[in-house]
């Protein structure tokens, strides 16, 4: 039994999130019907984490079990063949057998991209959300930085989430102002909440606006409540950018 690992690339727009459901379009279903078409088996792709519907990812890692004798270099081509464009395996390689996707993750990355220019842009708005209002970029790269360290982030997590612990440890969190009016908050930790990253992105674009003073976030951390936090923003601005594991 052989155990290869996928790194993956999609556009979120179209499906309804990673996770396989019935009679809804999704992306682990998808790539296990690929999958399944050309080994002859049916098998189950496990993911680093689920993405929400919408949410796109640049690196996602997942792998799964086969018997196929397929060279490895010949999966992502014969897989990708299988499978509408929105959705590329940029790489295979065969691992140790107790290699898991999600249990063997150390870190992940997170790019949440807001376009802050007046317009918006009709090429890129599946790809990031518009704010108009012109934020405050230094205030917002002075707030990110309280989100360093482990913390209970109880309030920047959505209702329905399964996790019995709130507390995640964010190790490194940035905001970047790029040349075209694009703003991107990349944050990278052991783990994320539901929604966390969107709350968290719609907290540091309330500092922008300057409805949040930086130094609040500290007490909006610590008070743990959800309805001090900003609001959820749009999926479609959401990245996973890097999956480690070292």
């Amino acid at each position: 039994m052989r155990n290869i690992k996928l790194t993956i690339e999609y556009d979120g727009k179209d499906f309804n999130g990673w996770q396989k459901q019935p009679n809804k379009l999704n992306i682990q279903g998808t790539i296990e019907k690929a999958i399944g078409k050309i080994t002859g088996e049916e098998v189950e792709l496990m993911a680093s984490g689920r993405t929400d519907r919408g949410v796109h990812a640049i690196s996602q890692v997942a792998n799964f079990k086969t018997n196929s004798k397929l060279p490895i270099e010949k999966f992502p081509i014969a897989i990708n063949s299988n499978m509408k464009s929105s959705i590329r395996i940029k790489n295979a390689e065969e691992v140790d057998e107790k290699f898991h996707s999600r249990l063997s993750c150390k870190k992940k990355t997170y790019r949440y991209v807001i376009n802050n220019s007046k317009y918006g842009s009709s090429i890129y708005r599946n790809l990031e959300t518009h704010i108009p209002i012109k934020l405050d970029i230094e205030k917002m790269k002075e707030a990110v930085k309280y989100f360093e360290g482990e913390h209970d982030f109880k309030a920047f997590r959505a209702s329905g989430t399964s996790s019995k612990s709130s507390v995640r440890t964010i190790y490194k969190a940035k905001v970047i102002e790029k040349q075209d009016e694009r703003i991107w908050i990349e944050l990278t930790g052991n783990g994320f909440l539901y929604n966390m990253v969107r709350i968290i992105a719609g907290t540091l674009v309330d500092v922008g606006l300057g409805k949040i003073e930086p130094k609040e976030i500290k007490d909006i951390i610590e008070s743990k409540d959800r309805q001090k936090a900003g609001k959820t923003l749009a999926p479609q601005g959401l990245f996973l950018v890097n999956v480690k594991y070292e």
